[in-house]
């Protein structure tokens, strides 16, 4: 499998937990010290575990009427580095409430990727909020 095409395949699983609210499962394809920068307060979420746990969160939120935005980013393009196990993953991101059919916010991101052991794991995230 190309870098490229393993980098897709992490997003897509990424985008699938996320879908099914199952927090845990994206804990893999993070690195450990991973950190990502939100969108619109440009919250610093830094480590794999904080992620996994705003996740959780989140996902609470939606059993218990609350509601949650899912979030799907979608690579339009992913350079790789010719000198080192990386990549650079950049789109569009876009979050729809559970249940609706209109998007609720959208924007742009990047994400670091680092081959690690043989497997792809997100480094960092950075969104902007453009709707």
């Amino acid at each position: 499998m190309t870098p490229d095409l393993a980098i897709r395949t992490r997003r897509a699983a990424f985008n699938r937990a996320i879908a099914e609210g199952d927090a845990q499962a994206i804990g893999p394809i993070l690195a450990r010290d991973c950190v990502m920068v939100t969108g619109t307060d440009s919250a610093v979420i830094a480590g794999r575990a904080a992620q996994v746990k705003v996740g959780q969160r989140e996902s609470a939120a939606s059993k218990s009427g609350a509601g949650r935005l899912i979030y799907t980013r979608l690579p339009t393009a992913i350079p790789l580095s010719p000198v080192e196990p990386i990549a650079l993953e950049q789109g569009t991101w876009e979050g729809v409430a559970v249940g609706a059919q209109s998007i609720a916010a959208s924007g742009v991101y990047t994400a670091k990727w680092r081959e690690i052991a043989g497997q792809w794991v997100i480094e960092a995230e950075l969104f902007v909020t453009l709707a």
